[in-house]
């Protein structure tokens, strides 16, 4: 899915030639940021890895020292905060000004949805780059399958017990990899998705047949155990977590059993010209790497 091209007759030459000014890249030690920063690399690209502990600092709350990241870059790699998102759009009008030509914003599927007690940033984020007079890309992406492994529901899998209200709506998880590949490929131009990218895994799986999946993997007992929204709610609330954080988690689970993110897009393909990685591979590669041990 795409939309056109943004783009201002001042900024940089679109063509595939080599840019020799470095990609700055935010949240460069989160989940995305982190292999977004590997591929570039491998690519031969230059980066600037940017966040509040990498190797460029780089902190939302801090205006006055978004300069030395943006000095010089020729591309971004937006990713917004959860909080204090409001000044992604003086961020980006100042990176314009500091020459940057293209951003790639990293976004979700379904965010057109969501209300205010969730993804207030990404949205934000979306039309920030919409408006920047620059090249732009949008990234939305699937719930990762890493989400499984390195943080958020890694814990009530190694405690034998995930619980969620989603029901039967499937969904197809897109692995991290997948996500930053694009990402390196819309940055530097050698793919022409300009616009809206939606990625995806490349087949739907329900929450109950994914933890299947991983257990079998993994050869330990995992079981998936369906809440209610008003359950899920009185766990989160339990386990001691902030009310914004409960009503976030609990607007997530809203949009996914509504069925915004249940079908398998084709984004991946466009982009680099393959499958994207199925989730038996995840489960098995996160499995041999002692993710559920």
């Amino acid at each position: 899915m795409t939309d056109s091209l943004t783009s201002s007759p001042d900024s940089p030459d679109s063509s595939d030639s080599p840019d020799p000014r470095p990609v700055l890249v935010l949240g460069a030690t989160g989940k995305t940021g982190r292999r977004v920063v590997r591929e570039l690399r491998a690519a031969g690209v230059p980066v600037r890895a940017a966040s509040r502990s990498g190797e460029v600092r780089f902190d939302w709350t801090d205006p006055a020292g978004w300069s030395g990241a943006l000095d010089g870059a020729s591309a971004v790699y937006l990713v917004a905060p959860d909080e204090g998102y409001e000044a992604v759009p003086e961020f980006t009008a100042r990176a314009v000004r500091a020459g940057v030509g293209r951003f790639v914003a990293l976004s979700g599927r379904g965010i057109e949805h969501v209300g205010p007690d969730f993804g207030q940033g990404m949205a934000t984020a979306e039309e920030a780059v919409r408006a920047s007079g620059v090249e732009w890309a949008v990234l939305r992406a699937n719930n990762f399958n890493q989400n499984f492994d390195e943080d958020l529901w890694r814990g009530p899998l190694l405690d034998g017990r995930l619980a969620l209200p989603i029901g039967d709506v499937p969904e197809p998880f897109v692995d991290a990899d997948d996500v930053a590949a694009v990402a390196a490929a819309l940055l530097t131009r050698t793919a022409h998705t300009d616009g809206v990218t939606e990625v995806s895994g490349p087949r739907p799986l329900t929450f109950d047949e994914a933890v299947k999946v991983m257990a079998r993997a993994a050869g330990r007992e995992m079981a998936y155990v369906e809440l209610t929204p008003a359950e899920y709610r009185a766990e989160l609330s339990a386990a001691g977590l902030p009310e914004p954080a409960v009503r976030a988690l609990d607007a997530l689970f809203a949009l996914h059993r509504e069925g915004h993110t249940a079908t398998v897009t084709d984004g991946v393909r466009q982009v680099l010209g393959r499958e994207p990685v199925d989730f038996e591979t995840y489960a098995e590669r996160a499995a041999a790497a002692g993710a559920w041990r």
